[in-house]
């Protein structure tokens, strides 16, 4: 897949309102998620939000720093100034704002039900009950899955996404529960032919967000409004569908 060159300009060009000494800490998990970001064989982070962070950092004229971070601990490492933002595929929800502020969502997709091609069930409550549906720890699916599916349904909990897909490759669990882009994405390999899209979950903004933004320490209005006029600068210029045509067939942006 071929890559812009964004990423090494926003990473390696000291800004004018980010210099040296005042780097700022841009938090991934570090769990592969492609096609957001994962390591290539070199163990250099590609992926398109590699590329968006890029992109924003760019526009915003900040000098930006990929830290890997494990997903389960990145918003302590947040509040513990170990990084200085997410851009990690975090969901915008009321749970979160109470800890965390937010930019303006850089992207927002539907969550859908991946299964067996063999079973014939549907993304709802009736039509898990009885199965096993699996789901990243410290997500807004486990929190939905906890709050419609449980009960009914059982739920088994996976440090990464790609856990979940490897059990339901091998037919230990018979559902996972993603945003639609990285489930799609595991469709698209050999070994998840497996598999197909049942369904979207019915929505619920309390519990899956309004959007996926850039995370930031409460407060820290002026890192955030950077953030909010970079993506709004690609957006603008193109630079946004330009990064997204080479990972996706339409637009993630959403409504």
């Amino acid at each position: 897949m071929k890559k812009l060159t964004l990423i090494a300009v926003a990473l390696a060009t000291t800004a004018s309102i980010a210099t040296a000494q005042d780097v700022v800490r841009v938090g991934i998990a570090a769990e592969p998620y492609p096609p957001f970001a994962s390591p290539d064989a070199a163990g250099n982070w590609v992926g398109w939000e590699v590329e968006i962070i890029g992109a924003i950092c760019a526009a915003a004229e900040l000098t930006c720093e990929i830290t890997p971070t494990a997903w389960d601990g990145i918003i302590p490492a947040l509040a513990s100034q170990r990084i200085d933002a997410i851009m990690a595929s975090m969901s915008i929800t009321p749970e979160r704002l109470v800890t965390i502020d937010f930019s303006d969502k850089y992207y927002n997709t539907p969550t859908v039900i991946v299964g067996s091609r063999s079973m014939d069930f549907d993304a709802t409550p009736e039509g898990l009950a009885g199965k096993i549906l699996g789901v990243q720890v410290s997500t807004v699916h486990q929190s939905y899955a906890q709050a419609y599916f449980e009960g009914e349904t059982e739920l088994r909990n996976y440090q990464t996404q790609d856990e979940a897909n490897q059990d339901l490759i091998a037919g230990r669990i018979d559902a996972t529960q993603a945003d639609s882009i990285a489930l799609e994405a595991f469709l698209a390999t050999p070994e998840g032919q497996c598999c197909e899209i049942k369904g979207a979950v019915a929505d619920d903004p309390e519990l899956l967000g309004a959007g996926v933004g850039v995370g930031v320490r409460k407060g820290d209005d002026a890192l955030r409004e950077a953030f909010n006029r970079g993506i709004a600068a690609i957006t603008a210029d193109g630079t946004y569908e330009a990064i997204s045509a080479l990972y996706f067939a339409s637009s993630i942006y959403g409504g």
